[in-house]
């Protein structure tokens, strides 16, 4: 924000032009030389020193006629003959009236009735003076001329009351009788401006300070409606900004006064990589000090002008109909101006929707998100892994990412996929942990777990296997302005961890070729390990993905708690699968006595009967009896964990019922 424009200098040093002359009193005479002093606010009066200076050598009579021009002159903070000012030390604009103390002693009490009119009145002009510098904003430009326009208006009856001394008609007695009706009034103001100085509120804050006033005077019906006017003339600044952001999306605050921020140095650019989406939270946000009118709204107000930014953005020309009813009058008790706001927030928001979706086929790009990270199309897929597997069965380190992304730009083009106009959106990586690591280290993601458990149960960590591409091959998914706003950074790396999971569901175990056995506890094992694959495969696809895709981000939240059993459960599946594969292969099998008589051929022979002989030593094999038991009780014990928190949850997420029913089907088959 650029600095305010200083003050010019001749509205400080010519104090009569600007009404500060009572406290800045100089000698007007040049003939008293260069080297002459003002007099001091102490003691300075029209009528000097002396004898014959004193009011009390008069008649009682001479004496009021004598009083009522001094007081007409204290009424716009000029001092009398009689009657002077003192300044208050420590206290700008703050001024004390004092009178001859010879004054008749009824005199003198009426006198002094009348001097706090006179105070307010150079306190309230003081703050006119001082507010309409530059610095102090919009809001207190606007009251202070709404405060000037009501002392031209109090000058004018002190006029009109010096006409009818002139005429010979006015008494101190009515002279106080006519203050009456401006006293209270001016009073009320001189307290808020009181409030302001001390403050030293601007903006926001003196548009509370004029409403918290008025609702204070709710026992005088004038003042109150005075305070009213005064918070109407100073929240019309306010509003004109107000108006530019909901209706143009620009902030018009050349002082820092609107509670709107906006952070230039971000960029639009910065959605596709920033997982916290700095830009669409810090481009434009919320300050301190909202007005208290406009608490309830702020959030609609800010949400309004960032809609209209997207699609100035997008240059795209967007013009809120206006009409008398749509246009912002005030901050009334009839609440006009929020049913402004609400329909300046249906506009834009219609509008942005509907750019998205017609120019930006919004709707399309969801249905690709669904179509490849979701596995909608599997035809994509199979063909993918069929020309891929060699690939992924690799080190996450060895495999050759480029490579890799040739295969599916081959599996997109030899299939359906190839009519979709977004698959060359389509991209793939290869991560570097696991998905139970990955979801850790995600802010908005943490597991209600310690730590500590969190570690041990990381599949990297705590299991021997060593992690394949299978486990880390990831799609992702170009997405340009202004769609990233809505499939973000964090949202496309949720779909991608969905993704993750269902890949390793449906083709991570069908990598693993699970040898059979004529072991009756290995076989149990290895369909209770299938059907629980199997569950957690429907209960993904048919339970949560199918029917609510689209808000698929929201619907995970409910399940955090369940990511490291069901983690923990696969990998035990899989190292189940891998340790058959080591252990079979690895008992000697003796050369078969005869093939000779075998019809096929003698490959085939030989490979049959080696896996017979393998199978009939592996049930006789006493380490793999005790490494299959080890495996189901494992097993069952992670199983049966689970169940209690899947019912725990199904309050939350009804949809978990069905696979606690699917899970417990699986302990009742063992």
């Amino acid at each position: 924000m650029d600095p305010a424009p200083a003050t010019p200098r001749w509205n400080l040093e010519r104090p009569y032009l600007t009404g500060r002359f009572h406290q800045e009193a100089k000698v007007a005479a040049a003939a008293q030389g260069a080297g002459s002093k003002p007099y001091s606010l102490d003691s300075f009066s029209r009528g000097g020193g002396g004898a014959e200076s004193v009011i009390g050598s008069y008649a009682v009579s001479v004496q009021e006629l004598l009083v009522i021009d001094d007081l007409l002159s204290a009424l716009v903070g000029i001092e009398g003959r009689y009657i002077s000012i003192k300044r208050v030390r420590g206290k700008e604009g703050y001024v004390v009236f004092q009178i001859d103390s010879s004054m008749d002693l009824a005199l003198q009490e009426l006198t002094r009735r009348i001097f706090p009119l006179c105070e307010d009145f150079v306190l309230v002009n003081h703050f006119v003076e001082s507010r309409s510098h530059f610095k102090s904003g919009l809001v207190n430009h606007a009251l202070a001329a709404a405060l000037r326009a009501f002392l031209l208006d109090y000058q004018a009856m002190v006029a009109q009351l010096e006409h009818q001394f002139r005429l010979g008609r006015l008494s101190v007695q009515g002279l106080w009788f006519f203050c009456q009706r401006m006293m209270s009034s001016l009073n009320a103001l001189t307290v808020l401006v009181e409030k302001a100085i001390s403050n030293n509120t601007s903006g926001s804050a003196t548009l509370n300070l004029l409403q918290s006033q008025a609702k204070a005077m709710a026992g005088d019906s004038a003042v109150r409606s005075l305070l009213e006017k005064m918070t109407e003339c100073a929240s019309a600044a306010y509003l004109r900004m107000l108006e530019r952001w909901v209706y143009e999306g620009v902030i018009d605050d050349p002082y820092g006064e609107f509670f709107i921020a906006e952070n230039k140095s971000l960029q639009k650019e910065s959605l596709t990589q920033d997982y916290d989406a700095k830009y669409w939270h810090q481009r434009y946000s919320l300050k301190d000090g909202i007005p208290s009118f406009l608490t309830n709204v702020a959030a609609t107000i800010l949400t309004t002008g960032k809609y209209l930014n997207v699609m100035r953005e997008c240059e795209y020309t967007v013009q809120v109909p206006l009409s008398e009813s749509s246009k912002l009058m005030g901050f009334g008790s009839n609440h006009q101006y929020l049913e402004c706001i609400k329909s300046a927030y249906d506009f834009a928001s219609g509008e942005l929707l509907t750019l998205m979706k017609d120019k930006y086929d919004l709707i399309g790009k969801l249905r690709s998100l669904k179509r490849y990270l979701l596995l909608d199309q599997g035809d994509f897929l199979v063909h993918f892994m069929d020309i891929a597997r060699e690939e992924l069965t690799k080190k996450p380190e060895e495999i050759s990412v480029e490579k890799l992304q040739s295969l599916v730009d081959i599996a997109l083009r030899s299939t359906a996929a190839a009519s979709d106009p977004s698959h060359e959106d389509l991209t793939c990586c290869v991560e570097r942990s696991s998905l139970l690591k990955k979801l850790s280290t995600l802010k908005d993601l943490d597991c209600a777990y310690p730590s500590d458990k969190l570690a041990a149960a990381d599949v990297d960590q705590a299991m021997p296997l060593s992690v394949t591409g299978l486990e880390t091959f990831c799609l992702s998914y170009k997405v340009q302005w202004p769609l990233s706003l809505v499939i973000s950074r964090k949202a496309l790396t949720k779909y991608q961890l969905i993704f993750r999971l269902l890949f390793h569901c449906k083709h991570g175990f069908r990598s693993v070729k699970i040898l059979g056995t004529p072991v009756l506890r290995s076989s149990i094992l290895c369909r209770s390990m299938l059907k629980f694959v199997n569950s957690l495969l429907h209960y993904l696809t048919f339970e949560v993905l199918e029917p609510n895709w689209h808000l698929m981000h929201d619907r995970l939240q409910t399940a955090r708690s369940i990511d490291e059993k069901i983690e923990k459960l696969k990998a035990l599946c899989l190292q189940y699968a891998t340790s058959i594969q080591l252990l079979i292969p690895s008992i000697d099998v003796a050369k078969p006595e005869n093939t000779s008589t075998s019809r096929m051929p003698r490959s085939k022979i030989k490979k049959t009967e080696n896996r017979g002989q393998q199978l009939k030593l592996a049930s006789e094999n006493v380490v793999m009896s005790e490494s299959i038991l080890k495996f189901e009780a494992e097993f069952n014990s992670e199983l049966q964990s689970l169940i209690p928190t899947l019912s725990n949850s199904s309050q939350a997420e009804p949809y978990l019922t069905h696979l606690g029913q699917c899970i417990l089907g699986v302990g009742v088959d063992q």
